[in-house]
């Protein structure tokens, strides 16, 4: 999926779960005011659940949260490993250079290579990041909605 359109589903799932959150809440507060007036009839599994989904959707965003930092922390490993080699082999061609004119265009073209490749990391890093803030809303959402959809009935 490119990356405008992934920004734009997770703004959506994050609509939607805003949405459905204030209908879970505005109806769980009925079922605990209803609970505190009469506890003997209250709607003890709803009670029971208002905890439990929580830190299992938490639990789910949590764990996707911690995949997607070490995905990102083993990428930038990969784009060090990549640059520092670079700087190697830079160094041992410009040490080669034959004059101050051959030693200016190996900097140039090095240089070139360097925004080259820091261009396409960043981009490369920010579908990361859309990527892993979906993966991170996704379990918070599907709780949300299906409560709100449950709870309308």
């Amino acid at each position: 999926m490119n990356p405008i359109d992934r920004a734009a589903r997770t703004a959506r799932a994050g609509q939607e779960t805003a949405e459905a959150s204030a209908q879970v809440i505005a109806r769980r507060l009925a079922v605990l005011g209803e609970a505190l007036a009469d506890p003997l009839n209250a709607d003890h599994a709803e009670l029971g659940r208002m905890g439990t989904e929580k830190v299992e959707a938490f639990t789910a965003s949590a764990g996707a949260v911690a995949a997607g930092a070490l995905d990102l922390a083993d990428q930038g490993r990969r784009i060090a490993d990549r640059e520092g080699l670079e700087a190697s082999a830079h160094m041992t061609r410009l040490a080669g250079a034959d004059s101050l004119a051959g030693a200016a265009a190996l900097q140039a073209a090095w240089g070139m290579g360097v925004w080259s490749r820091a261009m396409a990391d960043g981009w490369g890093l920010g579908e990361a990041m859309l990527k892993l803030q979906a993966e991170a809303l996704s379990p918070i959402h599907a709780a949300a909605v299906a409560n709100a959809e449950r709870l309308k009935r």
